[in-house]
């Protein structure tokens, strides 16, 4: 699309998009589309001397792409080698990247569930598929990258190829296959995570749904089942919430995260009686899960002991199972989960106390009312108190201007300035997505315009997922006015999130991404 004059190139933008769905492409999967001046060359493409701040936030989305622009020894797909003057990152979202400028350094969080059971000369097992590989490692440990001592770590890969909706089951049955194994090796603490319920629940596919929800419920019988036959006390709950919902209040597919609690199941084969544990947080787990191993909670936990009357009995071992994006629904066809068959989890909820547990909101520390996430969840089963998350951090950071006299986007606009290059912001095109907002771009432009700094591009990535599918033009529209409001900012690429933002080693993606960002390669190669 040409430039226009006096535009900023999101209206223009949107009409793009508009095509791109007629060609059958979508928010989350958009293939790259570049923004072209009258002669054909692209507008804003990142080049050696220019700066780049990447405004998104949580991390394991985050990682390849960053890689692309940073990593030196990157052999993933051939790239030109940027001489950039700067590639900021907002938090720091992986230990590789403690080297690059950081504008919102992270408080490492010290004497989590896994730390706690390391010390304690305990042996600890973890294994999910690598869509939460993420969340039960680096997540959970409270931002430490590298496993506690003890600690054993299995990544299974999740599916390549096909849509997920294709593959409900995902590679939950190779999950349960090595936490079975795992659990007759006597592991003191053992964790997992089964994706499926928020990976599915993310599609709008219904069968695909009910299909995730039995496949979940099969596994979990073959886990839980080995659990007792090994003498492990077994807790099963969630992160968050989302397969539970089918249809939003419009009728549409519900593809989202949810605000309502998550389940909390206790087994343990020693008691003749089901445990009737008291409804919590998700940071009460961690103290739960410590009582029941003997171990006494580091001092940072807040978090309470869900069944203080449970025995401590010396060498007790226990599983949890995190069962990703699996909330408490209504009990009606709403809800896939109580739609499917589900034998063994009707049974659970039949024959056990099932307490809930607050997975949103200021329950871990999001804003009030907002839908939990996983990395969210993770952290705060992790810590064993409410962790506060970034987007607050960063949101009071807005509120009380702290954000605009941020040392590290005011020393790269410096740079920027002084060099007479351009600054590039990568950035969700969302208002509300757990990855990041439009907000940070917009206040960076803000902060440009303050300093006298026109050369300012931006690389719009859309979501698909916490923003209704085929809303994108619409923002891009609004996009426009907020630009023209502040003066200054100029779209130059947009993607999908699915493919900017890929989080299972599939760099084919991310090249598509990097491609349009530094050399101006769209869809239909331009």
């Amino acid at each position: 699309m040409p430039v226009s004059k006096n535009s900023h190139g999101a209206a223009e933008m949107a009409d793009v998009v508009r095509q791109a769905y007629e060609r059958g492409q979508t928010d989350y999967s958009m293939e790259p589309l570049v923004r072209r001046a009258p002669g054909g060359s692209s507008v804003g493409s990142i080049q050696d001397g220019d700066a780049v701040i990447f405004c998104c936030r949580r991390g394991e989305r985050e990682v390849e792409l960053t890689e692309a622009f940073t990593d030196p020894d990157f052999a993933h797909f051939s790239r030109q080698r940027l001489d950039l003057l700067d590639f900021v990152i907002l938090t720091l979202y992986h230990e590789k990247f403690k080297d690059l400028s950081v504008a919102f350094a992270p408080t490492r969080g010290s004497g989590t569930l896994g730390e706690v059971v390391s010390r304690a000369g305990l042996s600890q097992f973890r294994c999910s598929e690598s869509e939460k590989f993420a969340h039960i490692t680096f997540f959970l440990n409270g931002g430490v990258d590298e496993p506690f001592p003890g600690e054993v770590d299995r990544r299974i890969p999740s599916p390549k190829g096909l849509p997920f909706d294709q593959v409900p089951e995902l590679s939950l049955p190779r999950v349960a296959d090595e936490i079975i194994q795992a659990l007759d090796k006597n592991f003191s603490l053992v964790i997992t995570n089964f994706a499926n319920g928020d990976v599915i629940g993310h599609t709008a596919s219904t069968s695909a749904k009910i299909a995730c929800a039995e496949a979940v419920d099969h596994h979990l019988s073959r886990v839980v089942s080995r659990a007792v036959e090994n003498d492990y006390i077994t807790l099963i709950t969630a992160d968050h919430g989302n397969l539970e919902v089918l249809w939003t209040p419009e009728g549409k597919p519900h593809v989202a995260h949810t605000t309502n609690p998550v389940p909390l199941i206790l087994i343990d084969p020693r008691q003749d009686q089901p445990l009737k544990p008291e409804d919590g947080i998700l940071s009460d787990l961690a103290p739960t899960i410590l009582s029941m191993l003997g171990l006494q909670p580091s001092p940072a936990m807040t978090g309470r002991n869900l069944l203080p009357g449970h025995p401590r009995e010396p060498g007790r071992k226990v599983l949890l199972v995190i069962l990703d994006g699996w909330g408490i629904g209504t009990a009606d066809d709403s809800n896939p989960i109580h739609t499917a068959r589900t034998p063994f989890w009707d049974q659970l909820n039949t024959s056990s106390h099932t307490a809930s547990l607050g997975a949103s909101g200021d329950a871990v520390g999001l804003q009030a009312g907002k839908p939990g996430n996983s990395e969210a969840g993770h952290m705060n089963i992790g810590a064993g108190r409410i962790v506060l998350q970034d987007d607050v951090r960063l949101d009071l950071a807005i509120k009380d201007g702290s954000f605009a006299a941020n040392p590290v986007f005011l020393e790269t606009i410096d740079k920027v300035k002084k060099q007479g290059s351009r600054l590039h912001l990568i950035g969700l095109l969302t208002e509300k997505s757990s990855h990041g907002s439009i907000d940070y771009p917009l206040a960076i432009c803000r902060i440009a315009r303050e300093k006298s700094l026109d050369q300012v591009f931006l690389h719009l990535i859309l979501d698909g997922r916490s923003t209704e599918p085929g809303s994108a033009p619409l923002l891009l529209e609004k996009l426009e006015d907020q630009l023209s409001t502040i003066g200054v900012g100029q779209v130059a690429s947009i993607v999908g999130r699915g493919i900017a933002l890929d989080r299972d080693g599939n760099y084919a993606k991310v090249q598509k991404a990097y491609n349009a960002m530094v050399y101006g390669l769209d869809q239909i190669g331009k």
